[in-house]
Parts: structure tokens; sequence; C-alpha cells
């Protein structure tokens, strides 16, 4: 057994040996591979950097031979252009000298034409200016005479009345309100207007409106606005506030009496800047409103107050007729019910009378019948042309006195 276990291991080792052997010349067979190929990747490199050299200097060769080529006709094309154009700029420089003569005659002319037409509409301008500045002088001579106006407090306030009454007029009946009336009993002082309020036992209450027009306190804070003038606009602010508080309180003292009046009035301002002023100011129109009792109009707002003051009044002026209303219903009820008695007997009539008049058909069409046969001949001589009975025609119908009616 021992015999054979040698055996085999040298069998194995015998195979082992020529297993080595034989992989040791694959080796060496691969690396003369790899050293041919390797050979023969640097004998074609070296072949293809020898055609690329000969292709550069090729290329070079055609691009220098092509540049120079290129630099020869275009110098032809160069001098053949400089010709032309000496040639084009001699034929242009003639026909602009003719051209620029030609020109300048017209030009002339037309110049001449042109400028005395020019001076006559300067002429005629500078009169028509001249007229203008006349006309401005006048104006500016109304504009100050409207200024002085403008500066007098009390036309002021008359324009701010002839504004409010206008509204008034425009919005209100004349019986829905008063002028320049005292509305506080025992005082002499008349408000501008006062709107005529319906109260108990056919009594009158009053609002009383009055306008005002502070238009220097406005007019310089306009002016500090425009110049960005942080104090004096806080100045002019306050003073127009204390303004609008001292008119307001005037109002309640002169014009507030209840039960005669309400216990509100109204201040109106003529502009709807100086309105958006007092609106803008902290607090000044509660301050109004509550503690003096003071409503703060403008144009568009007295105008939306007034509107609705007139809705109220047709409010009550028609619950004032519906008793009216009421009593002329139950009078026309009445008279329709007679009106149904006389429709029932006119029926009657009518019936009556369609009935004869469809008796007066049946009479006419047997009428009719009887008289086509006094178209045909006799067949005797004692026969009558009419029956008797066909000439009865109901004698005693025909005398009916509907009928006849």
């Amino acid at each position: 057994m021992l015999a054979v276990a040698i055996c085999l291991g040298a069998v194995n080792l015998a195979v082992l040996v020529v297993l080595l052997v034989r992989l040791s010349e694959k080796e060496k067979s691969q690396e003369r591979s790899e050293r041919l190929v390797m050979d023969e990747i640097s004998k074609n490199r070296d072949e293809l950097a020898k055609s690329l050299s000969l292709f550069s200097d090729s290329l070079s060769k055609q691009v220098s031979n092509l540049t120079q080529s290129n630099e020869t006709k275009l110098e032809g094309v160069r001098g053949i252009v400089d010709t032309n154009l000496r040639a084009l700029q001699e034929d242009n420089s003639k026909k602009l000298e003719q051209m620029r003569a030609t020109v300048d005659e017209k030009l002339h002319a037309t110049l001449e034409k042109r400028l005395g037409d020019s001076f006559k509409v300067v002429s005629e301008r500078l009169e028509q200016v001249h007229k203008g500045l006349g006309e401005m002088q006048t104006l500016a001579t109304g504009v100050g005479d409207l200024k002085k106006v403008l500066t007098n407090v009390k036309t002021r306030g008359t324009l701010g009345e002839i504004q409010l009454g206008s509204l008034l007029e425009q919005i209100l009946t004349p019986e829905q309100y008063e002028k320049n009336i005292p509305t506080k009993k025992g005082s002499r002082d008349p408000v501008e207007f006062a709107i005529k309020l319906p109260g108990k036992d056919g009594t009158v209450v009053y609002i009383p409106i009055d306008a005002k027009f502070p238009k220097e306190d406005y007019d310089r804070l306009q002016k500090a606005q425009d110049e960005s003038n942080l104090a004096e606009i806080e100045e002019s602010g306050k003073a127009l506030e204390n303004r609008i508080k001292m008119e307001a309180k005037k109002i309640k003292e002169k014009y507030i009496d209840p039960p005669q009046t309400t216990d509100f009035a109204i201040l109106f301002l003529p502009l709807e800047g100086l309105y958006a002023e007092v609106l803008r100011r902290p607090g000044l129109f509660d301050y109004l409103q509550r503690e003096l009792r003071i409503t703060i109009t403008s144009p568009t707002t007295i105008a939306a107050y007034l509107n609705a003051l007139q809705m109220g009044f047709r409010t009550l002026a028609v619950e004032k007729r519906a008793s009216e209303v009421w009593v002329l219903l139950g009078k026309v009820k009445n008279e329709f019910g007679k009106f149904g008695d006389i429709l029932e007997k006119t029926r009657e009539k009518l019936d009556q009378a369609s009935s004869n008049i469809q008796l007066a058909q049946q009479k006419s069409r047997t009428i009719e019948s009887n008289l086509k046969k006094v178209q045909e001949m006799p067949t005797a001589s004692n026969t009558p042309l009419i029956e008797e009975k066909v000439l009865d025609i109901n004698r005693d119908s025909l005398r009916d006195e509907s009928f006849v009616q």
C-alpha cells in the first residue's frame, strides 16, 4: 500500500511539474505576444506621426499658396474698386453740383415766398397777442377784484350762503325750509337757513344750517403744505381747527334751542378740500358732534343729507294721506258695486236684443224663400203671388217694445 501511495504521489508530482512547465511556457508566449503588439503599436505610431507631419507641411504650403493668391486677387480687386469709386465720386460730385444749383434756385424762390408768408402770419399773430395781452390785463384786473371780494369775510360768507341756498332750492320745496329766521326763542340772530320738520300737534321743528368759509386759515395751510413746511403745517392746522371749533360754538349758542329746534345744527363748508381737511384733523369731527352737537357738511354730503330728508317728507305725506286713501277706496267699492248692477241690467238687455235679432233673421229667411216663388209663373189665375200667411209677419212680435228699441 505504501508503494502504491508513493507511486500515486510521484505521478501527481509529475503532473504538477508538467502543468507548471506549460504555464511558464504560456506566460513566456504571452509576453512575446505583448512585446510584438507593443512593437507594432510603436511602429504604427511612428508611421502616423510621420504621416501627420507630412500632411501638416503640405497643408501649410497650400494655405500659404492660397493666402498669396488671395492677396494678389484682393490687390487687383482693390485697384478696380478704387478706380470705380473715383469715377463714381467724380460723377456724383458733378451731379451734386447740378442739384445744388437747382436746389439753391428753388430754395431762394421758396424761401422768399415762405418768409413773406411767415412774416405776414407773425404780424397777424402779434396783433392777436397784443389783443390777448389787453384781455389778460382786463382779466388780471378782474382777478384782483375777485381777490378783494374773497378777502372780505362778509362777502365770502355770502358766497357760501348762495351755494347753500342753491342746493336747498334744487332738492327741497320752498315750503320745506325757511331763510334768515331766528330759531332760538327770544333771540334776534337769524340763521341763514332752517329746514322745517313736522312736530307734535302741528308744530314745526327747525334744523339750523349755517355756512362758514375760513379762507385765510385754509389758504395758509395749503401754502405750508405746498412748501412742505412741517412747523407751518402744524401751526396752520391748529389755527384752522380752533376756527372751526369757534364757529361751531357760535352756532350752538345762537341757533340751537330744543324743542323749537333739533338738538343739533349743521355747519356747511363750501369747499370739498376744506371739508376733507376738517375730517383729517384727529378727533375734531367727533368732538363737534359729541360735545357741540354740530354736524360738518360739504356740498356733496349736504346734498345726500337733504335727499334723505326729502324721502322722509314724502313718507310723512303718504302717512297723512293714508286715511283719505281708505275713504276713497270705500267710495270706489260702493260705486263698483253699482257699476256691477248696471252691467247685469245691460247684459239682460243685450240678451233680449240678441233673441229678437235671431227671430228677425228667421222671419227674413222665410220672406226670402217666399220671394223666390214670385219669379215663378202661377199655375192658376186665382193663386195669390204671396201667401197671406207670409204677409202676416207676426205683428205681435213687431209691436214688442223691446224689439222696437
